[in-house]
């Protein structure tokens, strides 16, 4: 066990060693400068649009308040006791 051990350790070293003084790093893996970057938009963002940038897709957003409206429905029948909150 001993000489595995000795032998882990000297090809920890030689891997030390041979790397690379500036090892090339990509920009959105773990290490980049860019990692994480990209923020995830909320759909609520969809809500505050100007009328006029709604209007360019109005199928779109007939079905997304069809959606919400839906949902809504179906939220309140599952909590009823959430309505007398809101009621208020």
């Amino acid at each position: 066990m001993r000489y595995a051990t000795y032998l882990l350790q000297e090809g920890e070293k030689e891997l030390f060693s041979k790397q690379h003084f500036q090892p090339k790093t990509f920009a959105n893996s773990a290490t980049g400068g860019a990692y994480g970057r990209k923020g995830e938009i909320p759909d609520w963002v969809l809500d505050y649009w100007h009328p006029l940038e709604k209007a360019m897709y109005p199928k779109y957003f007939a079905r997304r308040e069809q959606m919400k409206d839906e949902y809504e429905e179906w939220y309140f029948k599952t909590y009823p006791e959430e309505k007398k909150i809101k009621d208020h």
